[in-house]
Formats: structure tokens, C-alpha cells, sequence
């Protein structure tokens, strides 16, 4: 690839219109010691193969979870992808889609959020559901938010600990400028949220619960839901791992006014962190506070079905000062990644990856046990789960990582510094009975 600089032909033009009589002028407002006066080094230029060499050899230097054993989850999971994804979601008509500034002309982006639209909230039970979000925090922090707007008698609402650690931090970052605040709910032996210190919270304006919840565990939804209308607030229900609606009942049967969580589980690669995608549904009571876009099915004056943006509460599409959310972005690579995923895998498929997992990560728990592992909860998990660890296995951990190419747990320490020598585990579809067998071999 060869780099074009401007001729000096150019730069004598660009400086007529500047008013400046050479280069040194044009930077004049630039202090003399901020001004570099050696030559950059910079190193030749490379050919195209030995620039893919380069490269390649830089890539190499990561790790892929492709080449590695995962038993690591905490919001971000490894599925496998139907080779189908990749090769529709890599056509130009997805890839290079834009958000469309005249709607209806976009009738390809259009069905597409709209078919997204319709099983996400066929999957969360919900009633609508938006397409704009970046991830399960942001999504989170947008659904705290209609609940403080909504209260304004209240400045505080109610984040289980057991909420992902990062989407907590994400929720303060956005409302703490506004003046709100996060009360922060226990959790409990079982290491679930504790109810009773809830219903002892006064003067909240909305209940946000994961489940589920960051040890893996598995919330009573109905209970709080419960709480929340004793209250009269908005009961918030939260999720890292979306395929756990496969086999769990969904936050819309438990009474869920919002639902916020992340769809990276449905075809989406880890890729170092990110992109995710951020699922935010809510019921119809709540559409118009909900931020986000929501596209419609409806006939055209041919009677031909035609797609249409029924409502937009961004401030892209309305007045500032009357939108729920300065949100630009919908994700639609991402979006339509996830609509390909359900749609391949349908009904039947989800659940039976969802009895994969559940069922793999039971297997795993167990064989850790017998290893000398100890359970911590003895509560219902879905694929992740805590066991304390004995003395000596973060130095087997390490050289899992280093020799075996094997990812064993995550400390939680790091968040919750309580829990000294306690692990997250989590096991998928990708792992088989002899990776897990290995495992307990190796950290014997």
C-alpha cells in the first residue's frame, strides 16, 4: 500500500488560502518546545507480504479461545458459532449497513431489527424490546434510569451485589451525575440477594435483581417482583447469559417491568471483551421511556407488508431535551447477528444447548468436588458456579494457562475480597466430558 503525500505544488496552494507564507508559519501557534526537530523514526516501508508476516506474527502473540480450554464465564461466554453466521453476516448488505436517516427506505435494515425485535421478546417473555444498546451494562443503566425519571420522589434505587461488578459501575456512572444514587442489597449465605435487607429499604424508586445473578445462582424473580409492588416501584431484572432462557423461566412470566441483559451469546464472538450487545425490553406500559428504536410491521399502499420506525425516543429522531437517551448507535451487525443465531438454532436448539450447559457445568462441579474442591452454595446454578479452592491452586491455575492451554476459573477476590481462595467456574457446549475429566486431573 503506497502513502500519498501532498506535492509541494499543494502545500503552496493550501498556504495561499491560509494566509501563511510556508509550513513554519502555519505552525507558529505551537510552542518551540513542544515541536519535535529530530527525525521521527520510522521504520521502512514493508512489501505487502512481509507487512502480512508482520502482522500475522503479531497475532500470533494473543491468545484465541479457539486454542484454549475456557472454564471461564463472569458475563462473557465461549459458544459456538454456526458456520452460517459468519458467512451471512460478512455479506456487504450487513456489513456495511448504516443507520439509515430515512427509515423507510431502508427496508432490509428495517425487517431485520424487526425480526430481531420479535424474538428477543419472544425469549424474554416481554412485551417490546429496542435495538440500541451497547452492551448488558449500558442497557442496565438506561432501564435504572427510567426508573428513577419515573419515581421523582425518589433519588435511589436498589443493585443486588449480585449484579455483574462491571454493570454496577457502569449504573453509577450514569446516574450519579444526575444526582442519583445506588443502594447496594446484600447477598446472602446462599449467595443469593437478600430479601429481607430489601424489604427494609425505603425511599427507592426501582429494584434491579441479575438473575442468573454473578455467582451463577439462580434468583427467585417472583419473590421480588413481589417486593417491587409492595413498594410501587419498577422491578428490573438483568442477565449475562442469555441462552440460561432455554431452560429458565423467562423475567416477562416472573412479572419483570424492565429487562435488561447481553445477547453475546447468540453468535457473537468473545473478541477480546467486546462488542457486546445490549437486550433492553420492558412491557407496553413502558415503551415510550424506554431509549432506542422500535420498528413496526404494516401494509403498503400495494397491500405488501412494509416495515416502518413506529417509534424512536433517541435524540437523534426528536428534540434533546425530550429524549430518553443520547444513545447513536444500534448495534446492527451485532443485532442481526443475534436474529441469525435464534433463528438457526430455533425453539428446540436453544434449548437443548441450554441442557448442555447446565448439565456439563453439574458434571464439572462435581468432578472439582472430588478433586478437593468445596462447595460454597448449595443453590440451583445454570452454567457457572463458586467453589473455594484448596491451598496451592492458583500456582496450578497459571500453568494450566501456560502449558495446557487451559482457562480454570475466575478469583473472586478481585470483586467481593471477602471471598478469599473462592473461584467462578462456568462450563458450555464447547467443552467435552474429557476436557472436564482433564481438568480435575490436573489440579489434583
Amino acid at each position: 500500500m503506497r502513502y500519498l503525500p501532498h506535492t509541494k505544488e499543494d502545500i503552496e496552494s493550501m498556504l495561499k488560502v491560509t494566509g501563511q507564507e510556508s509550513l513554519d508559519d502555519l505552525f507558529s501557534c505551537i510552542p518551540d518546545d513542544l515541536k519535535t526537530t529530530e527525525d521521527i523514526d520510522i521504520p521502512q516501508s514493508l512489501s505487502e507480504w512481509e507487512l502480512n508476516g508482520h502482522m500475522e506474527a503479531l497475532a500470533s502473540l494473543n491468545i484465541a479461545c479457539k486454542d484454549y480450554k475456557c472454564f471461564i464465564g463472569g458475563g462473557s461466554y465461549d459458544h459456538y458459532i454456526p458456520a452460517i453466521i459468519p458467512y451471512l453476516i460478512s455479506r456487504s448488505e450487513f456489513m456495511t449497513a448504516y443507520t439509515p436517516y430515512q427509515p423507510e427506505v431502508s427496508q432490509g435494515t428495517l425487517q431485520g431489527i424487526y425480526e430481531f425485535q420479535t424474538m428477543v421478546t419472544e425469549l424474554l417473555g416481554m412485551d417490546v424490546a429496542t435495538a440500541s444498546h451497547y452492551d448488558c451494562g449500558t442497557a442496565l443503566a438506561e432501564a435504572a434510569l427510567i426508573a428513577l425519571r419515573k419515581n421523582r420522589k425518589a433519588n435511589k434505587i436498589a443493585v443486588s451485589s449480585l449484579v455483574h461488578p462491571s454493570h454496577r459501575q457502569i449504573i453509577q456512572t450514569y446516574i450519579s451525575p444526575a444526582g442519583y444514587e445506588i443502594v447496594e442489597v446484600p447477598y446472602t449465605k446462599e449467595g443469593l440477594t437478600d430479601m429481607e435487607a430489601l424489604k427494609k429499604m425505603d425511599d427507592i424508586a426501582g429494584i434491579a435483581i441479575q438473575s442468573p445473578n454473578f455467582f451463577g445462582n439462580i434468583e427467585d424473580l417472583k419473590a421480588f417482583k413481589s417486593i417491587a409492588d409492595d413498594k410501587k416501584v419498577l422491578f428490573i431484572t438483568s442477565f449475562t447469559e442469555s441462552l440460561a432462557y432455554g431452560l429458565l423461566k423467562n423475567p416477562g412470566s416472573c412479572g419483570a417491568d424492565l429487562v435488561a441483559g447481553e445477547g453475546q451469546s447468540l453468535g457473537i464472538a468473545k473478541s477480546f471483551g467486546g462488542p457486546g450487545l445490549g437486550l433492553l425490553a420492558g412491557t407496553k406500559k413502558q415503551m415510550r421511556n424506554l431509549p432506542g428504536r422500535f420498528i413496526g410491521k404494516t401494509k403498503d399502499t400495494n397491500g405488501d407488508d412494509g416495515y416502518v420506525l413506529t417509534l424512536a425516543t433517541r435524540e437523534q429522531h426528536i428534540r434533546r431535551e425530550k429524549a430518553s437517551s443520547n444513545i447513536c448507535s444500534n448495534n446492527g451487525l451485532n443485532a442481526m447477528t443475534a436474529a441469525i443465531y435464534l433463528a438457526t438454532v430455533g425453539k428446540i436448539g436453544i434449548r437443548e444447548i441450554a441442557q448442555q450447559n447446565h448439565d456439563k457445568a453439574v458434571y464439572l462441579k462435581a468432578s472439582l468436588e472430588k478433586s478437593g474442591f468445596e462447595s460454597v452454595f448449595e443453590t440451583p446454578f445454570f452454567n457457572e458456579f463458586v467453589l473455594k479452592v484448596p491451598d496451592g491452586f492458583e500456582q496450578k491455575r497459571t500453568t494450566l494457562a501456560n502449558d495446557k492451554c487451559t482457562f480454570a476459573g475466575i478469583n473472586l477476590e478481585t470483586f467481593y475480597p471477602e471471598l478469599k481462595q473462592h473461584y467462578l467456574f462456568c462450563a458450555t457446549e464447547t467443552l467435552s466430558k474429557h476436557d472436564i475429566d482433564q481438568l480435575a486431573k490436573e489440579v489434583q
